[in-house]
């Protein structure tokens, strides 16, 4: 039985990278490579572990048209991105298609749309995907073949949410995961959310009305403070929800592809990853890694 798609958030290991690995790791030509190594060993660590069939690695505009035109403060508080990491953006494609790992891009949607989008498909079409990202608004897609490789920050290792892990986080199912941060907000979009209505608060009104419109329906039920917080942004949650909730994209799964470890190493080598690519030809397959 084939293993399961692995959907790399880019933009995510990347700057994850970037900024968890000395700048002094550089290619001998003045140039830092580290993010683009942080993130072929982070990819090449899940591979090892989890055997996929295929891997995807997805990129996206900074923030989507369509979510700024709904909320303008979306995304708007990041800064802009270091010229270094920008250099490595631009050779993440070559360096991971050395590896057989294709990329998906688009000017008009997130990464985040596009990992939904190959979950989604690769479990339609029979198989099970595992959606490898640091953002938990993509606890959304988790399903029973759907499961989110979450990067913590900060600390080492994966771990793998699934429907009774989002349950067990958030409190509700993981198709209420964008009504949630709606309430709730998210600060790393810039997302305000309801005044004064945190996570518990967030849970327990979904978990009694179901919906985020139906929360709002029944807004005159709650305590005072609650129910005017929700009066009074009501047609911003509304717009909250629909930035937080990944819109799906038509999109071709990639083919069943094992890792290249050989045609890695000598991107690596030119890249002056000299230590990844004696480690890759070492080994003889990704388990050795």
């Amino acid at each position: 039985m084939p293993g399961p798609l692995l959907a790399i958030d880019g933009p995510f290991v990347l700057y994850r990278s970037f900024f968890a690995l000395p700048a002094s790791i550089s290619d001998g030509a003045g140039h830092s490579v580290n993010a683009l190594l942080g993130a072929v060993n982070l990819i090449l660590r899940a591979a090892a572990d989890r055997l996929p069939r295929a891997i995807s690695v997805c990129f996206g505009a900074e923030a989507a048209v369509y979510r700024v035109a709904l909320y303008p403060g979306y995304h708007a508080d990041r800064p802009p991105v270091p010229e270094a990491l920008a250099w490595q953006f631009e050779r993440a494609e070559a360096l991971f298609g050395a590896f057989g790992w294709s990329t998906a891009g688009s000017d008009e949607l997130e990464a985040d749309d596009l990992l939904g989008s190959l979950a989604a498909a690769e479990a339609a079409a029979g198989g099970s995907a595992l959606v490898m990202t640091g953002d938990r608004d993509m606890y959304q897609c988790a399903a029973e073949r759907v499961s989110v490789v979450y990067l913590r920050q900060g600390a080492s290792g994966f771990e793998e949410v699934g429907p009774a892990q989002v349950r067990e986080r958030y409190g509700v199912d993981p198709a209420l995961v964008p009504d949630f941060i709606a309430l709730r907000g998210d600060p790393s979009d810039g997302l305000p959310g309801a005044p004064g209505i945190g996570a518990k608060t967030a849970a327990s009104l979904l978990t009694r009305h179901g919906s985020l419109e139906a929360v709002l329906a029944a807004a005159g039920e709650e305590r005072p403070r609650v129910a005017a917080a929700l009066r009074d942004n009501a047609q911003g949650l509304l717009a909250y929800r629909e930035i937080a909730t990944l819109r799906p994209v038509s999109i071709t799964l990639p083919p069943d592809r094992p890792t290249d470890l050989a045609g890695g190493a000598a991107a690596a080598e030119r890249l002056g990853m000299r230590r990844l690519a004696e480690r890759l030809r070492a080994a003889g397959s990704l388990a050795d890694l």
